[in-house]
């Protein structure tokens, strides 16, 4: 792949660490974690000790005060083990920046170091079973009462939902006024009202817990509230483009490790009295695999240099984010074919890959609505 500069002895020297404790602590309990649809909360308390969690929290929040790449980093490695489970990049790169960019300062120093101790897992609620890409659907309400907010409601499809602690949750504070009505909340598992339901059961991502959490007259404190009234929406606009970078940095690397893994396999596998890499099938479409990721490779980092610089837009982040999903889904679907019967068995990495791959093109924004996004930035003289 090309060389990556921005990539520091230091930060290489920290993936050395990052990789061994993939190695040690996750890949030989992973296939467990699938069974079990979840990892158990040590996990957690373990990479919190190794330094492995919101790597880029400022040292006042109770973090390092590293960078950024520390946490891209920590996503690239579990990735290249082909890792669902744990959701670290959703903790450090998704949940921790709302609380820190908008959180009362009483929040911040309650919630941010446990989250870097792994202590409190995070997780965000956002979506509910009538709305997902549709946030102005939300039907989940805070109402004031004195100095505390109530919350109610039902969210699903939360990531980390079992095991959270702290979650950030979208609700609707003003009647009819959808986008322009929503607010953030910091709720912690322990505030009386708040439970969880089933553990879901999906197609892929087995070790990744996904919840239905409830709300029912939540007591929120008055400071628990992000940033100003009927302010969320536009707090979710400004901290999407990271999220979607995660999700290009993810597929990215998911990609590369499944190409790694097929390449092994064709050189080893033999048909006809011949390897299967020595098919000119098999190396054409090897040869058009390795030109699309060195393609997606390039425009993954200079996404991620754009956002370091504070250059990443939602349209940008968008289009990274429709691109890298869909590579992810074309390489898992032509590994597995490369694969043969093998490739359709679960005890293959590249089986459970597919299977994985697939939400990638859904959470975080549809590809369809990535697509409206870039339509609008491109089509709508008004908005250039």
């Amino acid at each position: 792949m090309l060389p990556r500069p921005f990539f520091s002895p230091e930060h290489e020297a920290f993936r050395d660490q990052v990789r061994r404790f993939c190695e040690n602590e996750i890949a030989p309990h992973h296939a467990a974690w699938e069974q079990a649809h979840g990892v158990p909360l040590e996990l957690w308390r373990k990479a919190g000790e190794n330094g492995l969690l919101c790597c880029w929290l400022p040292e006042e929040d109770g973090g390092p005060g590293a960078d950024l790449l520390f946490d891209v980093i920590v996503a690239e490695e579990l990735c290249r083990i082909g890792a669902t489970g744990p959701g670290f990049n959703l903790h450090s790169m998704v949940v921790a920046p709302y609380i820190v960019h908008y959180g009362s300062p009483a929040v911040r120093q309650k919630v941010l170091p446990r989250m870097v101790s792994g202590e409190w897992v995070g997780s965000i609620a956002m979506t509910e079973p009538g709305a997902g890409s549709d946030l102005a659907a939300i039907k989940t309400r805070a109402v004031r009462d004195g100095d505390d907010w109530l919350i109610s409601g039902q969210k699903t499809f939360i990531t980390n939902g079992q095991n959270a602690s702290v979650i950030v949750v979208a609700a609707a504070t003003e009647d009819g006024q959808g986008k322009p009505g929503i607010s953030m909340f910091v709720v912690t598992a322990d505030m009386p009202g708040f439970s969880r339901g089933r553990n879901l059961h999906k197609i892929g991502q087995h070790a990744q817990d996904t919840a239905e959490l409830f709300f029912d007259q939540v007591r929120v404190p008055a400071d628990h509230l992000l940033g100003e009234v009927n302010k969320g929406f536009r707090y979710m606009m400004q901290e999407l483009p990271q999220e979607r970078l995660c999700i290009s940095v993810n597929c990215q690397a998911r990609a590369e490790a499944v190409f790694e893994w097929t390449q092994a396999y064709v050189k080893e596998r033999k048909a006809f009295k011949q390897r299967i890499a020595d098919f000119q099938n098999t190396r054409f479409k090897l040869a058009a695999l390795w030109a699309d990721l060195q393609a997606g490779r390039a425009l993954c980092d200079s996404m991620i240099q754009r956002h370091l610089t504070g250059g990443l837009d939602s349209v940008g982040a968008s289009a990274g984010k429709l691109w890298h999903s869909e590579l992810l889904d074309r390489v898992t679907d032509e590994c597995v074919q490369l694969h043969g019967g093998y490739g359709y068995m679960q005890e293959y990495a590249v089986a459970r890959a597919y299977c994985d791959a697939r939400i990638e093109r859904i959470y975080a924004g549809s590809s369809e609505i990535m697509k409206e996004i870039i339509a609008r930035a491109i089509c709508d003289d008004a908005r250039r």
